[in-house]
């Protein structure tokens, strides 16, 4: 085909073609655009839910961006027994083991605990992959509020909203390879929230916890890494860091000794 030949075949048609011809060009194009748009707009509104088949993220990675030649370190207790709901269990020397899952209705199970076996207790061990963010809250206002001290031994898991009780401590003790992590919040609601929804709560429950940690002597600076840190991961927190956030006070004393 000769060069000028489009143009001599364009040439033949009348402006009607040519602007009918323009209008379906254009009309397929906005169209093509139209879906980019909107398959775009659904996928950021998508927002992320629990999904059942999918296990909670009881371990942490290798690793975190602090300390990122870590070792994973194993929680010592079976995953069964970490999903099964929160029980509390009082030990010798005044230690109530807390450990599973905070289901809704943890803290007052905790409360009755208190009420029951208060001048017993002295120090709320925690072994919890985490839970309800509401529970947690409540258990941590009433360690501080009962004078008591908080512990993750050594292999234990303190993970996800876990470490807010753990804030509640007067003295707060995370012994040697106990597991310690954060991660973003969550629901495992069947409910579809809308985005403005899902927003909102997940502002409004951040400004709870933040305004909690500060209440609590801990810096709010811990929750970035929840914040930073998707769902199905954990932020595993090192020993410098918790003393650092003052989310342990025994390993803050033996910071500013080294320094």
């Amino acid at each position: 085909m000769r060069i000028d030949e489009p143009i001599r075949m364009l040439s033949r048609l009348d402006d009607g073609a040519l602007m009918r011809g323009a209008f379906l060009l254009l009309l397929a194009l906005t169209t093509v655009f139209l879906l980019i748009d909107v398959r775009e707009i659904a996928t950021k509104r998508q927002l992320p839910t629990f999904d059942p088949s999918h296990p909670m993220p009881f371990l942490p990675p290798a690793g975190t961006k602090a300390d990122p030649d870590r070792p994973t370190v194993n929680p010592a207790s079976p995953i069964e027994d970490l999903a099964k709901p929160m029980t509390f269990n009082l030990g010798p020397g005044g230690s109530l083991l807390a450990e599973g899952t905070l289901d809704l209705g943890a803290a007052l199970r905790f409360a009755r605990e208190v009420e029951q076996r208060g001048e017993y207790i002295k120090t709320v061990e925690l072994n919890s992959p985490g839970g309800s963010v509401d529970d947690a809250l409540a258990i941590s206002r009433l360690i501080r509020e009962k004078r008591l001290n908080t512990k993750v031994a050594s292999r234990a898991l303190c993970a996800s909203s876990c470490p807010i009780i753990l804030s509640g401590g007067v003295e707060r003790l995370a012994e040697s390879d106990a597991v310690v992590g954060v991660h973003q919040l969550f629901s495992d609601s069947n409910d579809r929230p809308t985005l403005q929804e899902a927003m909102s709560a997940a502002q409004s429950a951040t400004a709870r916890i933040a305004r909690h940690l500060d209440a609590m002597g801990i810096s709010a600076n811990l929750w970035f890494h929840a914040l930073e840190t998707p769902p199905d991961h954990l932020y595993y927190l090192t020993a410098q860091e918790m003393a650092d956030f003052r989310l342990t006070t025994k390993a803050a004393a033996r910071a500013k000794k080294k320094n």
